[in-house]
């Protein structure tokens, strides 16, 4: 299975697993909630799945990588305490609370969560020493003496032996204590994600021509050669940051991430025309609706030239349609806070709107280091929550500056300053619309109904903003040109179902 289908298999069995009768016990016993075994290639995704399936389960993840510890963190160290038997006391051996289950009780304590995940990779890979306290943890649940708590799902990841020379096989019975998903990577399942994510469109530009480079792991006299998912992501990553500060990507940059060095040659110098094109058809225009003379001779060039353009406009619209929904989460949470202040103004119950507005800031502001603190919310997320508390606090500093007045004169005044920015969103969101407008034209122009408009609202069609911009919004041109394929697939499937019977 690839990534994708293993995380919603994870998240249906943690949904079963926590599921509890009208008595509050669990539907399955705990002792027959076999842990989760992801057997998978490294890189593929298996970590970044886990922190994605416990934000959108609203629960806790405790994640560790199992290799790092040794048999003493993972069980606790001896201690001698004094015990009596038959009358007599004896000193006797006991063990202090496992690191590892010591932090699911200060994750609890962190996040108020009482349920979560327990995720421990490179499961099949421990130290001699800690093999067998591993198998006993796979069958029952323990750390040494320590029980992880009720409400915690275990789930673990480990490499194929191909991987990883250190791996160690599970026996028949640790194996019949567990359920097994096998993971392969995909790229187009990673490729869907990358549009989500904002991944860098050298990247997938790159990747669409050259698929065989998504992952790679060869082995030569010299050693291992590789390239995985996890390094064109942290790649593309770094490229964004390089091309802010101005800095130039070279062989030996991408080489860090990409351990493969024919893969890290033909990525720089694909990145360098990657740049060239965008000098060239100049894509601020195209959105505009002012194509170049250059970019409306594209309709012969060579496939990967026009696969780039295609990654140029993908990947600037992509910023369009994630400012656009990032913008729009903000304004609706302030308009929330809005109607709660305009409510409790008419009533009476809010008195200053500036004190009001200090202390939702103060409870947003701790809920929000909480949930940082014990990682209960993604990049997106954490953006948008710093987005809004920034705005409170502007709102705060606009009343700050008045003379000082009563809460209806206050809540007016910041009913005005809401309506200024709620305008200038709209704005912003109406040239993002004719800018997808713009596109379809420039593609039917110069490609016509072929593959690359095929291509793109493929693309299009993957990216979440993309879908809701286009859901929320409205977009005639891609309504049309959607219905226009669709009826030509059509068209083509019931030509070859004709052919066939002929």
């Amino acid at each position: 299975m690839n990534i994708r289908e293993a995380k919603q298999e994870i998240i249906n069995t943690v949904r079963a697993y926590l599921a509890k009768d009208d008595m509050g016990s669990y539907l399955i016993p705990r002792e027959r909630q076999r842990p989760v075994l992801v057997m998978g290639p490294p890189g593929v995704g298996k970590t970044a799945v886990m922190q994605q399936i416990a934000e959108e389960l609203g629960i806790s993840l405790v994640s560790y990588t199992i290799t790092h510890h040794t048999r003493q963190s993972a069980i606790g160290l001896p201690a001698i305490s004094k015990k009596k038997y038959g009358g007599q006391e004896y000193s006797v051996t006991e063990y202090t609370m496992s690191e590892i289950v010591a932090s699911i009780y200060d994750q609890i304590e962190r996040s108020g969560i009482s349920e979560g995940i327990l995720f421990l990779d490179e499961i099949n890979c421990v130290s001699e020493t800690l093999a067998p306290t591993m198998l006993q943890f796979l069958q029952y649940k323990t750390f040494g003496a320590h029980r992880v708590p009720d409400g915690y799902i275990i789930v673990t990841a480990g490499n194929p032996p191909e991987y990883n020379r250190s791996v160690r096989d599970f026996d028949i019975v640790t194996l019949d204590r567990v359920r097994r998903l096998d993971v392969a990577e995909d790229f187009e399942v990673w490729k869907e994600y990358a549009l989500q994510e904002g991944v860098h469109g050298s990247v997938l530009s790159y990747l669409g021509i050259r698929r065989e480079h998504f992952y790679s792991i060869r082995t030569e006299p010299s050693g291992r050669k590789f390239v995985t998912a996890r390094g064109w992501e942290d790649l593309s990553d770094s490229i964004k940051v390089y091309e802010t500060l101005g800095l130039p990507v070279t062989r030996e940059m991408t080489g860090s991430f990409l351990q493969d060095p024919e893969i890290a040659e033909s990525f720089t110098g694909y990145y360098a025309l990657y740049r060239k094109y965008s000098e060239v058809y100049r894509i601020p225009e195209i959105l505009d609706g002012k194509a170049p003379e250059a970019a409306l001779q594209l309709k012969n060039a060579p496939f990967d030239e026009k696969l780039s353009l295609l990654g140029l406009l993908t990947a600037a619209l992509g910023q369009e349609f994630r400012d656009w929904a990032e913008e729009l989460d903000v304004q609706r949470t302030v308009f929330e806070l809005m109607k709660e202040l305009r409510d409790g103004v008419q009533s009476g119950s809010i008195g200053s709107a500036e004190e009001w507005l200090s202390l939702q800031t103060e409870q947003r502001k701790k809920v929000f280091e909480t949930e940082l603190r014990a990682r209960l919310i993604g990049r997106g997320q954490e953006r948008r929550k710093r987005m809004v508390l920034r705005r409170l606090s502007g709102m705060m500093e606009a009343l700050r500056s008045r003379t000082r007045e009563d809460g209806r004169g206050a809540y007016a005044f910041l009913r005005t300053m809401f309506t200024s920015e709620e305008t200038a969103r709209k704005a912003r969101a109406e040239e993002t619309g004719r800018h997808l407008t713009n596109t379809f034209l420039f593609l039917d122009r110069v490609f016509g109904q072929g593959q690359e408009m095929v291509l793109f609202l493929t693309d299009l069609s993957a990216g979440r903003d993309s879908l809701r911009f286009v859901r929320e919004q409205g977009n005639e041109e891609y309504y049309k040109y959607n219905r226009m394929l669709l009826l030509k697939d059509s068209r083509e499937e019931l030509r070859n179902e004709v052919m066939k019977l002929l």
